[in-house]
């Protein structure tokens, strides 16, 4: 059995061996898309995580029987040609739900707690030079007894939650699917979530009743003092409204691991805010904890193992 891994750079240093021992394991950092069309041509497994799956690449792999996505979300697979050509496609659902949560909680952490400014104040040089011992013109805001508001209340949605709990936040919830089965928490509309929420964390997928979520009449409705996180999908918060709400005040401040395009150009507006200060810029690093890709790299093993091929 033949295995190609298309684009294998995100993976880092997590180990393949798992995969290598299931056949001939040919391993690509990246591959354009003509580049991937030549590299299955004769291969019985693809593994890939960015690369296009279209009819051009399906055509171009006729020993095609399995196509491995390095992640859970699928949208760069036809998943429906895949079946017609009886080609298995599957995912990892899970692995980085751990990896995400902790992220989510790190930019909530670090905004509420002001950790940057802090860091900075004392590496360059303003706390030796201070008049007291105390940075008193910058306090921090505690969150207990705060409204912490999930956008997607799935596996990642409730580990984030079930964290605010520990830290004595108040949780509610928006199901963009509309099925609200999440009975631990309270289901709100998403004006009451803009309305109450301190904290509104953003936990679901990217399709057409999330794109364009969250916009300027969205961040008019949030209290001036409120947070957004999104370690989702970008595209669900709209940027260049976010960069309007934080340079205009409508909100506190934001800590942004997912854009619309990745890696992040330097003309987006989320680059040139008049208060950068107020926004945490992570590199779509929610889901790549080392125990993460060591997950990832398993579960893609037995998907390849569980197939029958």
């Amino acid at each position: 059995m033949k295995i190609v891994f298309l684009d294998a750079i995100t993976m880092g240093d997590a180990s393949l061996e798992e995969m290598a021992s299931l056949g001939e394991l040919i391993v690509y950092p990246s591959s354009t898309a003509q580049e991937a069309r030549e590299r299955v041509r004769d291969a019985d497994v693809a593994c890939l995580n960015k690369v296009i799956v279209d009819k051009a690449f399906l055509d171009a792999a006729p020993k095609l029987k399995l196509i491995c996505e390095a992640g859970t979300g699928i949208n760069n697979i036809d998943v429906k040609l895949c079946e017609e050509r009886g080609v298995q496609v599957k995912n990892v659902a899970g692995y980085s739900t751990d990896s995400v949560a902790q992220t989510a909680w790190m930019h909530i952490l670090n905004l509420a707690g002001r950790a940057f400014h802090y860091n900075e104040f004392v590496h360059g040089g303003q706390y030796s030079n201070n008049v007291v011992h105390v940075d008193y013109r910058h306090p921090f805001t505690e969150i207990a007894g705060k409204t912490l508001g999930i956008i997607g209340m799935g596996a990642i949605g409730q580990k984030v939650a079930a964290i605010g709990k520990a830290f004595g936040m108040n949780v509610i919830y928006y199901s963009t699917s509309g099925t609200s089965h999440c009975k631990d928490y309270p289901s709100v509309s998403l004006d009451e979530m803009l309305e109450k929420a301190d904290v509104i964390s953003i936990h679901a997928p990217y399709n057409e009743r999330t794109a364009g979520l969250i916009g300027l009449e969205e961040f008019r409705k949030m209290k001036r003092t409120a947070y957004l996180v999104n370690t989702g999908r970008g595209g669900i918060a709209v940027e260049e409204d976010l960069a309007k709400a934080l340079d205009e005040g409508l909100i506190a401040g934001a800590g942004i691991d997912v854009y619309v395009k990745e890696p992040l150009p330097l003309s987006s507006p989320l680059m040139h805010l008049e208060h950068p200060e107020k926004l945490l810029l992570t590199p779509h690093i929610a889901w790549y904890s080392v125990e993460a890709r060591a997950r990832l790299a398993h579960e893609m093993a037995q998907n390849i193992l569980s197939s029958g091929i």
